[in-house]
C-alpha cells in the first residue's frame, strides 16, 4: 500500500511518501516558509534531491506544487495519481469528538471546519490539504490523525480549568493537549533509548509552534497547549502564556476588538512580535550581529521552557531525560545551550561539543556528569501517521 502524508503546519508542509506496511520512504519532502518571498520546497526521492525557491503565496499553491513534483515526468515517482492508495493527513485539533484516527468523511470534513475556531492557524490549512488532496488523489482513501489524541491520558486535576464545572460538563472546555503525534513518537523512542519500564521524561517539541509534554510510563499526564494551540511557550508568531487581564486591558481601555486582539496574539506575537522575524535562523543570525531585541527573545524564549521543565519535574517527582525534538529542537544548538544552562540543580548538564553536532540519529547530549539525559530525537510525525493509517484501513 503507497501512502501519501501531509502535514500541514501553520507556515509549512511536511510530506513523504511511503510503502506499507514494511515503512520504506518513496520519496520527501518539505515546502516551507509559506507566504514569505524566500518560499522555497525540498524534494528528495532515490534519483533527484532538489531544493528550489518558489512563488508559495498559499498552503494550497505548497499542496498543488507537491502534487506537481510528485506526478512530473523527470523528477516524479508517480505516474498517475491512482498509484496512491491513501493520503494520511496530520489534523491538530480533534476537541472531544475525536480521540482516535478516522476515514475522512463529509461529516469529519464539517467537524473539522467548526474545531477550526480553536486552531485558526492550523485546522484550516489541514482541511485544505484535505480538501485539495481529495481533487488531485480522487481513488485514495483520506485518513485523519489528530494531534489531540495522545493527550487524552492527561488526569481530570490537570485537564480541568478552574471555571464554572458547567463549562467542562455541557461545553467540553478542558486542556486538550497538540503536537501529540510528534510527543508519542519521541517519548516511544527515548523509553527504547532508556531501555526503563518505568520512566519520566519531558517532551519538548520546539518548531514554529512549540509545546512540552510531561510522559510518565509513556502516557502524557500534562501539556503546554490547552483549549487551543496558543498557550504555554513563546512560538513563531503566538505570544504563549498572556495574563487574561491584558486582553480585557486592550479592548476596554485601548480600543481593540476581539478580533483584533485575537489577530495580535496569534499572528502578530511570540518572536514575529518580539523581533520581527518569525523564523529562528532569522533570529539567531540576527543575533550574532548584536540586535538586541533578537538577543533578548532568545533568552526569554529558554527561560519559558526552562519554567516548565521545573513544574513537570515536580509534578512527576522526578526526571529520568529531557526530549529535543521539531525543527528548533533538532536543529539549534543555542536554543538548547539556553535552556540547559544553570539547571545543575535538577542534574541537567549540557556537553557543549555534543550539543554542536549535526545529527538525523538520536543522541545523548548530556555531559557524563548529567543525571538526566538530555535527548535530540529527530521526529517523524509522517511515518507515525503512516503507520496509523495503515492500521485503519487494514
Amino acid at each position: 500500500m503507497q501512502i501519501l502524508i501531509l502535514n500541514s503546519g501553520s507556515s509549512s508542509i511536511k510530506f513523504q511518501l511511503f510503502s506499507m506496511p514494511d515503512a520504506r520512504v518513496i520519496c520527501s519532502g518539505l515546502v516551507e516558509r509559506i507566504g514569505l518571498e524566500n518560499a522555497k520546497i525540498k524534494y528528495t526521492s532515490d534519483q533527484e534531491k532538489i531544493e528550489k525557491i518558489e512563488i508559495i503565496k498559499t498552503h494550497r499553491d505548497g499542496l498543488q506544487l507537491i502534487a506537481r513534483y510528485l506526478l512530473d515526468t523527470k523528477v516524479g515517482v508517480l505516474q498517475s495519481a491512482s498509484e496512491i492508495h491513501a493520503v494520511g493527513h496530520r489534523v491538530v485539533h480533534g476537541g472531544s469528538t475525536f480521540a482516535q484516527t478516522v476515514e475522512i468523511t463529509e461529516e469529519v470534513k464539517k467537524k473539522i471546519e467548526k474545531l477550526s475556531a480553536l486552531a485558526p492557524l492550523h485546522n484550516p490549512p489541514n482541511l485544505e490539504g484535505i480538501l485539495v488532496a481529495e481533487q488531485i488523489f480522487t481513488e485514495a482513501k483520506q485518513v485523519a490523525v489528530f494531534d489531540t489524541a495522545f493527550h487524552q491520558t492527561i488526569p481530570v486535576e490537570a485537564h480541568k480549568y478552574a471555571i464554572p464545572n458547567k463549562f467542562l460538563d455541557e461545553n467540553n472546555i478542558r486542556v486538550y493537549g497538540f503536537h501529540g503525534t510528534s510527543h508519542k513518537y519521541v517519548s516511544e523512542k527515548a523509553i527504547e533509548f532508556l531501555g526503563k519500564s518505568t520512566s519520566k521524561i519531558i517532551t519538548i517539541h520546539l518548531g514554529n509552534g512549540c509545546s512540552m509534554t510531561a510522559v510518565k510510563n509513556g502516557k502524557s499526564i500534562d501539556h503546554t497547549l490547552g483549549f487551543a494551540p496558543m498557550n504555554g511557550l513563546i512560538m513563531g508568531t503566538r505570544s504563549g502564556d498572556i495574563d487574561p487581564a491584558v486582553i480585557f486591558y486592550l479592548v476596554n481601555s485601548l480600543g481593540y476588538t476581539l478580533d483584533e486582539v485575537n489577530t495580535l496574539l496569534q499572528k502578530e506575537s511570540g518572536m514575529l512580535g518580539l523581533t520581527g522575524f518569525s523564523d529562528l535562523r532569522d533570529i539567531e543570525a540576527e543575533a550574532e550581529k548584536g540586535n538586541s531585541d533578537c538577543r533578548l527573545a532568545l533568552k526569554m524564549n529558554a527561560y519559558r521552557i526552562k519554567k516548565f521543565i521545573g513544574s513537570y519535574a515536580a509534578i512527576m517527582n522526578g526526571l529520568d531525560a529531557i526530549v529535543f525534538t521539531a525543527g528548533i529542537g533538532e536543529n539549534s544548538d543555542v536554543i538548547r545551550r539556553l535552556v540547559c544552562e544553570d539547571q545543575e540543580f535538577l542534574g541537567i548538564q549540557l556537553d557543549k561539543e555534543k550539543n554542536s553536532t549535526r545529527s538525523k540519529e538520536i543522541r545523548n547530549i548530556g555531559a557524563l556528569s548529567s543525571k538526566v539525559k538530555i535527548l535530540v530525537i529527530p521526529t517523524d510525525e509522517e511515518l507515525e501517521i503512516a503507520k496509523q493509517s495503515f492500521e485503519l484501513l487494514s
